[in-house]
């Protein structure tokens, strides 16, 4: 392994390992641990198809959004199925789980996570599958 190899694996690694802390911090709902690990332009794109939605430009953006969705779905969670990284970008598949009143209920989903630094500068979330 060159030394540039080992360097890019290395920094790979601490953006796998970010993104398990993003999840982690989701799965607490705690709005400011997850602020911490964006970008002040953050933005979050949900991909459907041929449509984009931009659901955040900023921090204060994703915090409003994280607010009420935490306050609509106070049993969700998330874990990762699978992740690995390439360059700036780390791809995951999560699993969110949640409760209703048939018991928990599972969808799975593949996000992209693309970076500044050490940063979370963009998310890519595409749609549910069951």
């Amino acid at each position: 392994m060159s030394l540039a190899t080992a360097a890019d694996k290395s920094v790979e690694e601490a953006q796998e390992k970010i993104v398990h802390s993003y999840v982690a911090a989701f799965n607490a709902h705690d709005v400011e641990a997850m602020l911490k690990m964006v970008t002040d332009d953050i933005q979050w794109l949900s991909i459907d198809g041929e449509k984009i939605t931009k659901e955040t430009n900023n921090k204060e953006e994703l915090r409003n959004g994280m607010v009420g969705y935490f306050k609509s779905c106070g049993s969700c969670k998330s874990r990762i199925a699978h992740i690995f990284a390439t360059g700036s970008r780390v791809s995951a598949l999560e699993v969110a789980s949640y409760e209703t009143s048939k018991g928990v209920q599972e969808q799975q989903s593949v996000s992209l996570y693309e970076f500044s630094g050490a940063l979370i500068r963009r998310v890519y979330y595409f749609p549910v599958e069951n």
